[in-house]
């Protein structure tokens, strides 16, 4: 099989709850960059899935909530069935853009085997500064699970190749999945991220844009990810061993730009020097 992956070997799944402010604007922009598309409605309540109706697309209905991490679970399941080679996440909001998945594929093709995550890096002047700093602190204690650097680790796009989302024991509910995938993906395969700068998207003064409320609850959710992830560091033990592997694997980036790292090799820069 040609290791090279093309738009025709991945999916993105979407999992949505009461996104029908933005959910036709979000998949429309994914099927103008990948032709198979799958939505995971998890008891919308809001007219989600109707907003959709008319579309190319797979749509999973929960008949009620039951979060995040079991939308992701059955995304990813059913998108392998499809025979997806790799699967692209990404929130129903709006706050991604799928004209940043060319970005992440081409990322993978540069890192094979690697989960790509879209780093909210640029422009980051619109992240409210308590997320800013509350996402950095959830990215040194996902390393402590990891044992490297992620930059990054609560963003919800990402890439991951098909080994990682086939993985079966990964605990977690909600927002704690989307760490602990990480996790169980160093521990269990070896597998490594790297990130991949995308723009800070979030409701400002200075943009017309609409967005629904998160559903992230900053103290509730990170809380129940850091302690996911204290227990079990004290479990496994080691912590020593564990600091100082972490401080030797700083996060990768791959940015062809070189704004936030190095280009990789054989990358095209455009701009002045």
């Amino acid at each position: 099989m040609n290791p090279h992956l093309n738009r025709d070997d991945i999916i993105v799944v979407i999992p949505a709850l009461n996104e029908a402010l933005r959910i036709r604007d979000v998949v429309e922009g994914a099927l103008a960059e990948c032709p198979r598309v799958l939505v995971i409605d998890d008891g919308s309540d809001d007219g989600t899935a109707d907003r959709i109706a008319d579309l190319p697309v797979t749509v999973i209905r929960h008949e009620h909530r039951m979060g995040k991490g079991a939308s992701l679970r059955d995304g990813f399941r059913h998108a392998l069935r499809m025979g997806a080679r790799a699967i692209v996440s990404m929130d129903g909001d709006g706050q991604h853009l799928p004209g940043d998945i060319p970005r992440l594929l081409a990322a993978a093709n540069r890192n094979p085997g690697h989960i790509v995550i879209g780093a909210r890096l640029r422009r980051r002047s619109q992240q409210p500064i308590h997320r800013r700093l509350a996402n950095e602190f959830a990215d040194w204690g996902i390393a402590w699970g990891t044992g490297y650097q992620i930059a990054d680790t609560q963003s919800g796009q990402r890439l991951y190749p098909a080994a990682v989302a086939a993985l079966t024991d990964v605990p977690g509910e909600d927002f704690v999945f989307e760490a602990q995938i990480l996790i169980s993906a160093a521990q269990q395969l070896g597998t490594r991220c790297v990130s991949v700068p995308i723009e800070s998207r979030y409701k400002c003064v200075h943009t017309d844009e609409q967005f629904r409320p998160s559903h992230f609850r900053p103290l509730r959710d990170f809380s129940r990810i850091t302690s996911h992830v204290v227990f079990g560091v004290l479990r496994r033990g080691g912590v020593p061993e564990m600091y100082r592997r972490i401080r030797a694997n700083p996060a990768l980036i791959d940015d062809p730009s070189g704004e936030f790292a190095p280009p990789p090799l054989g990358a095209v820069q455009t701009g002045s020097p």
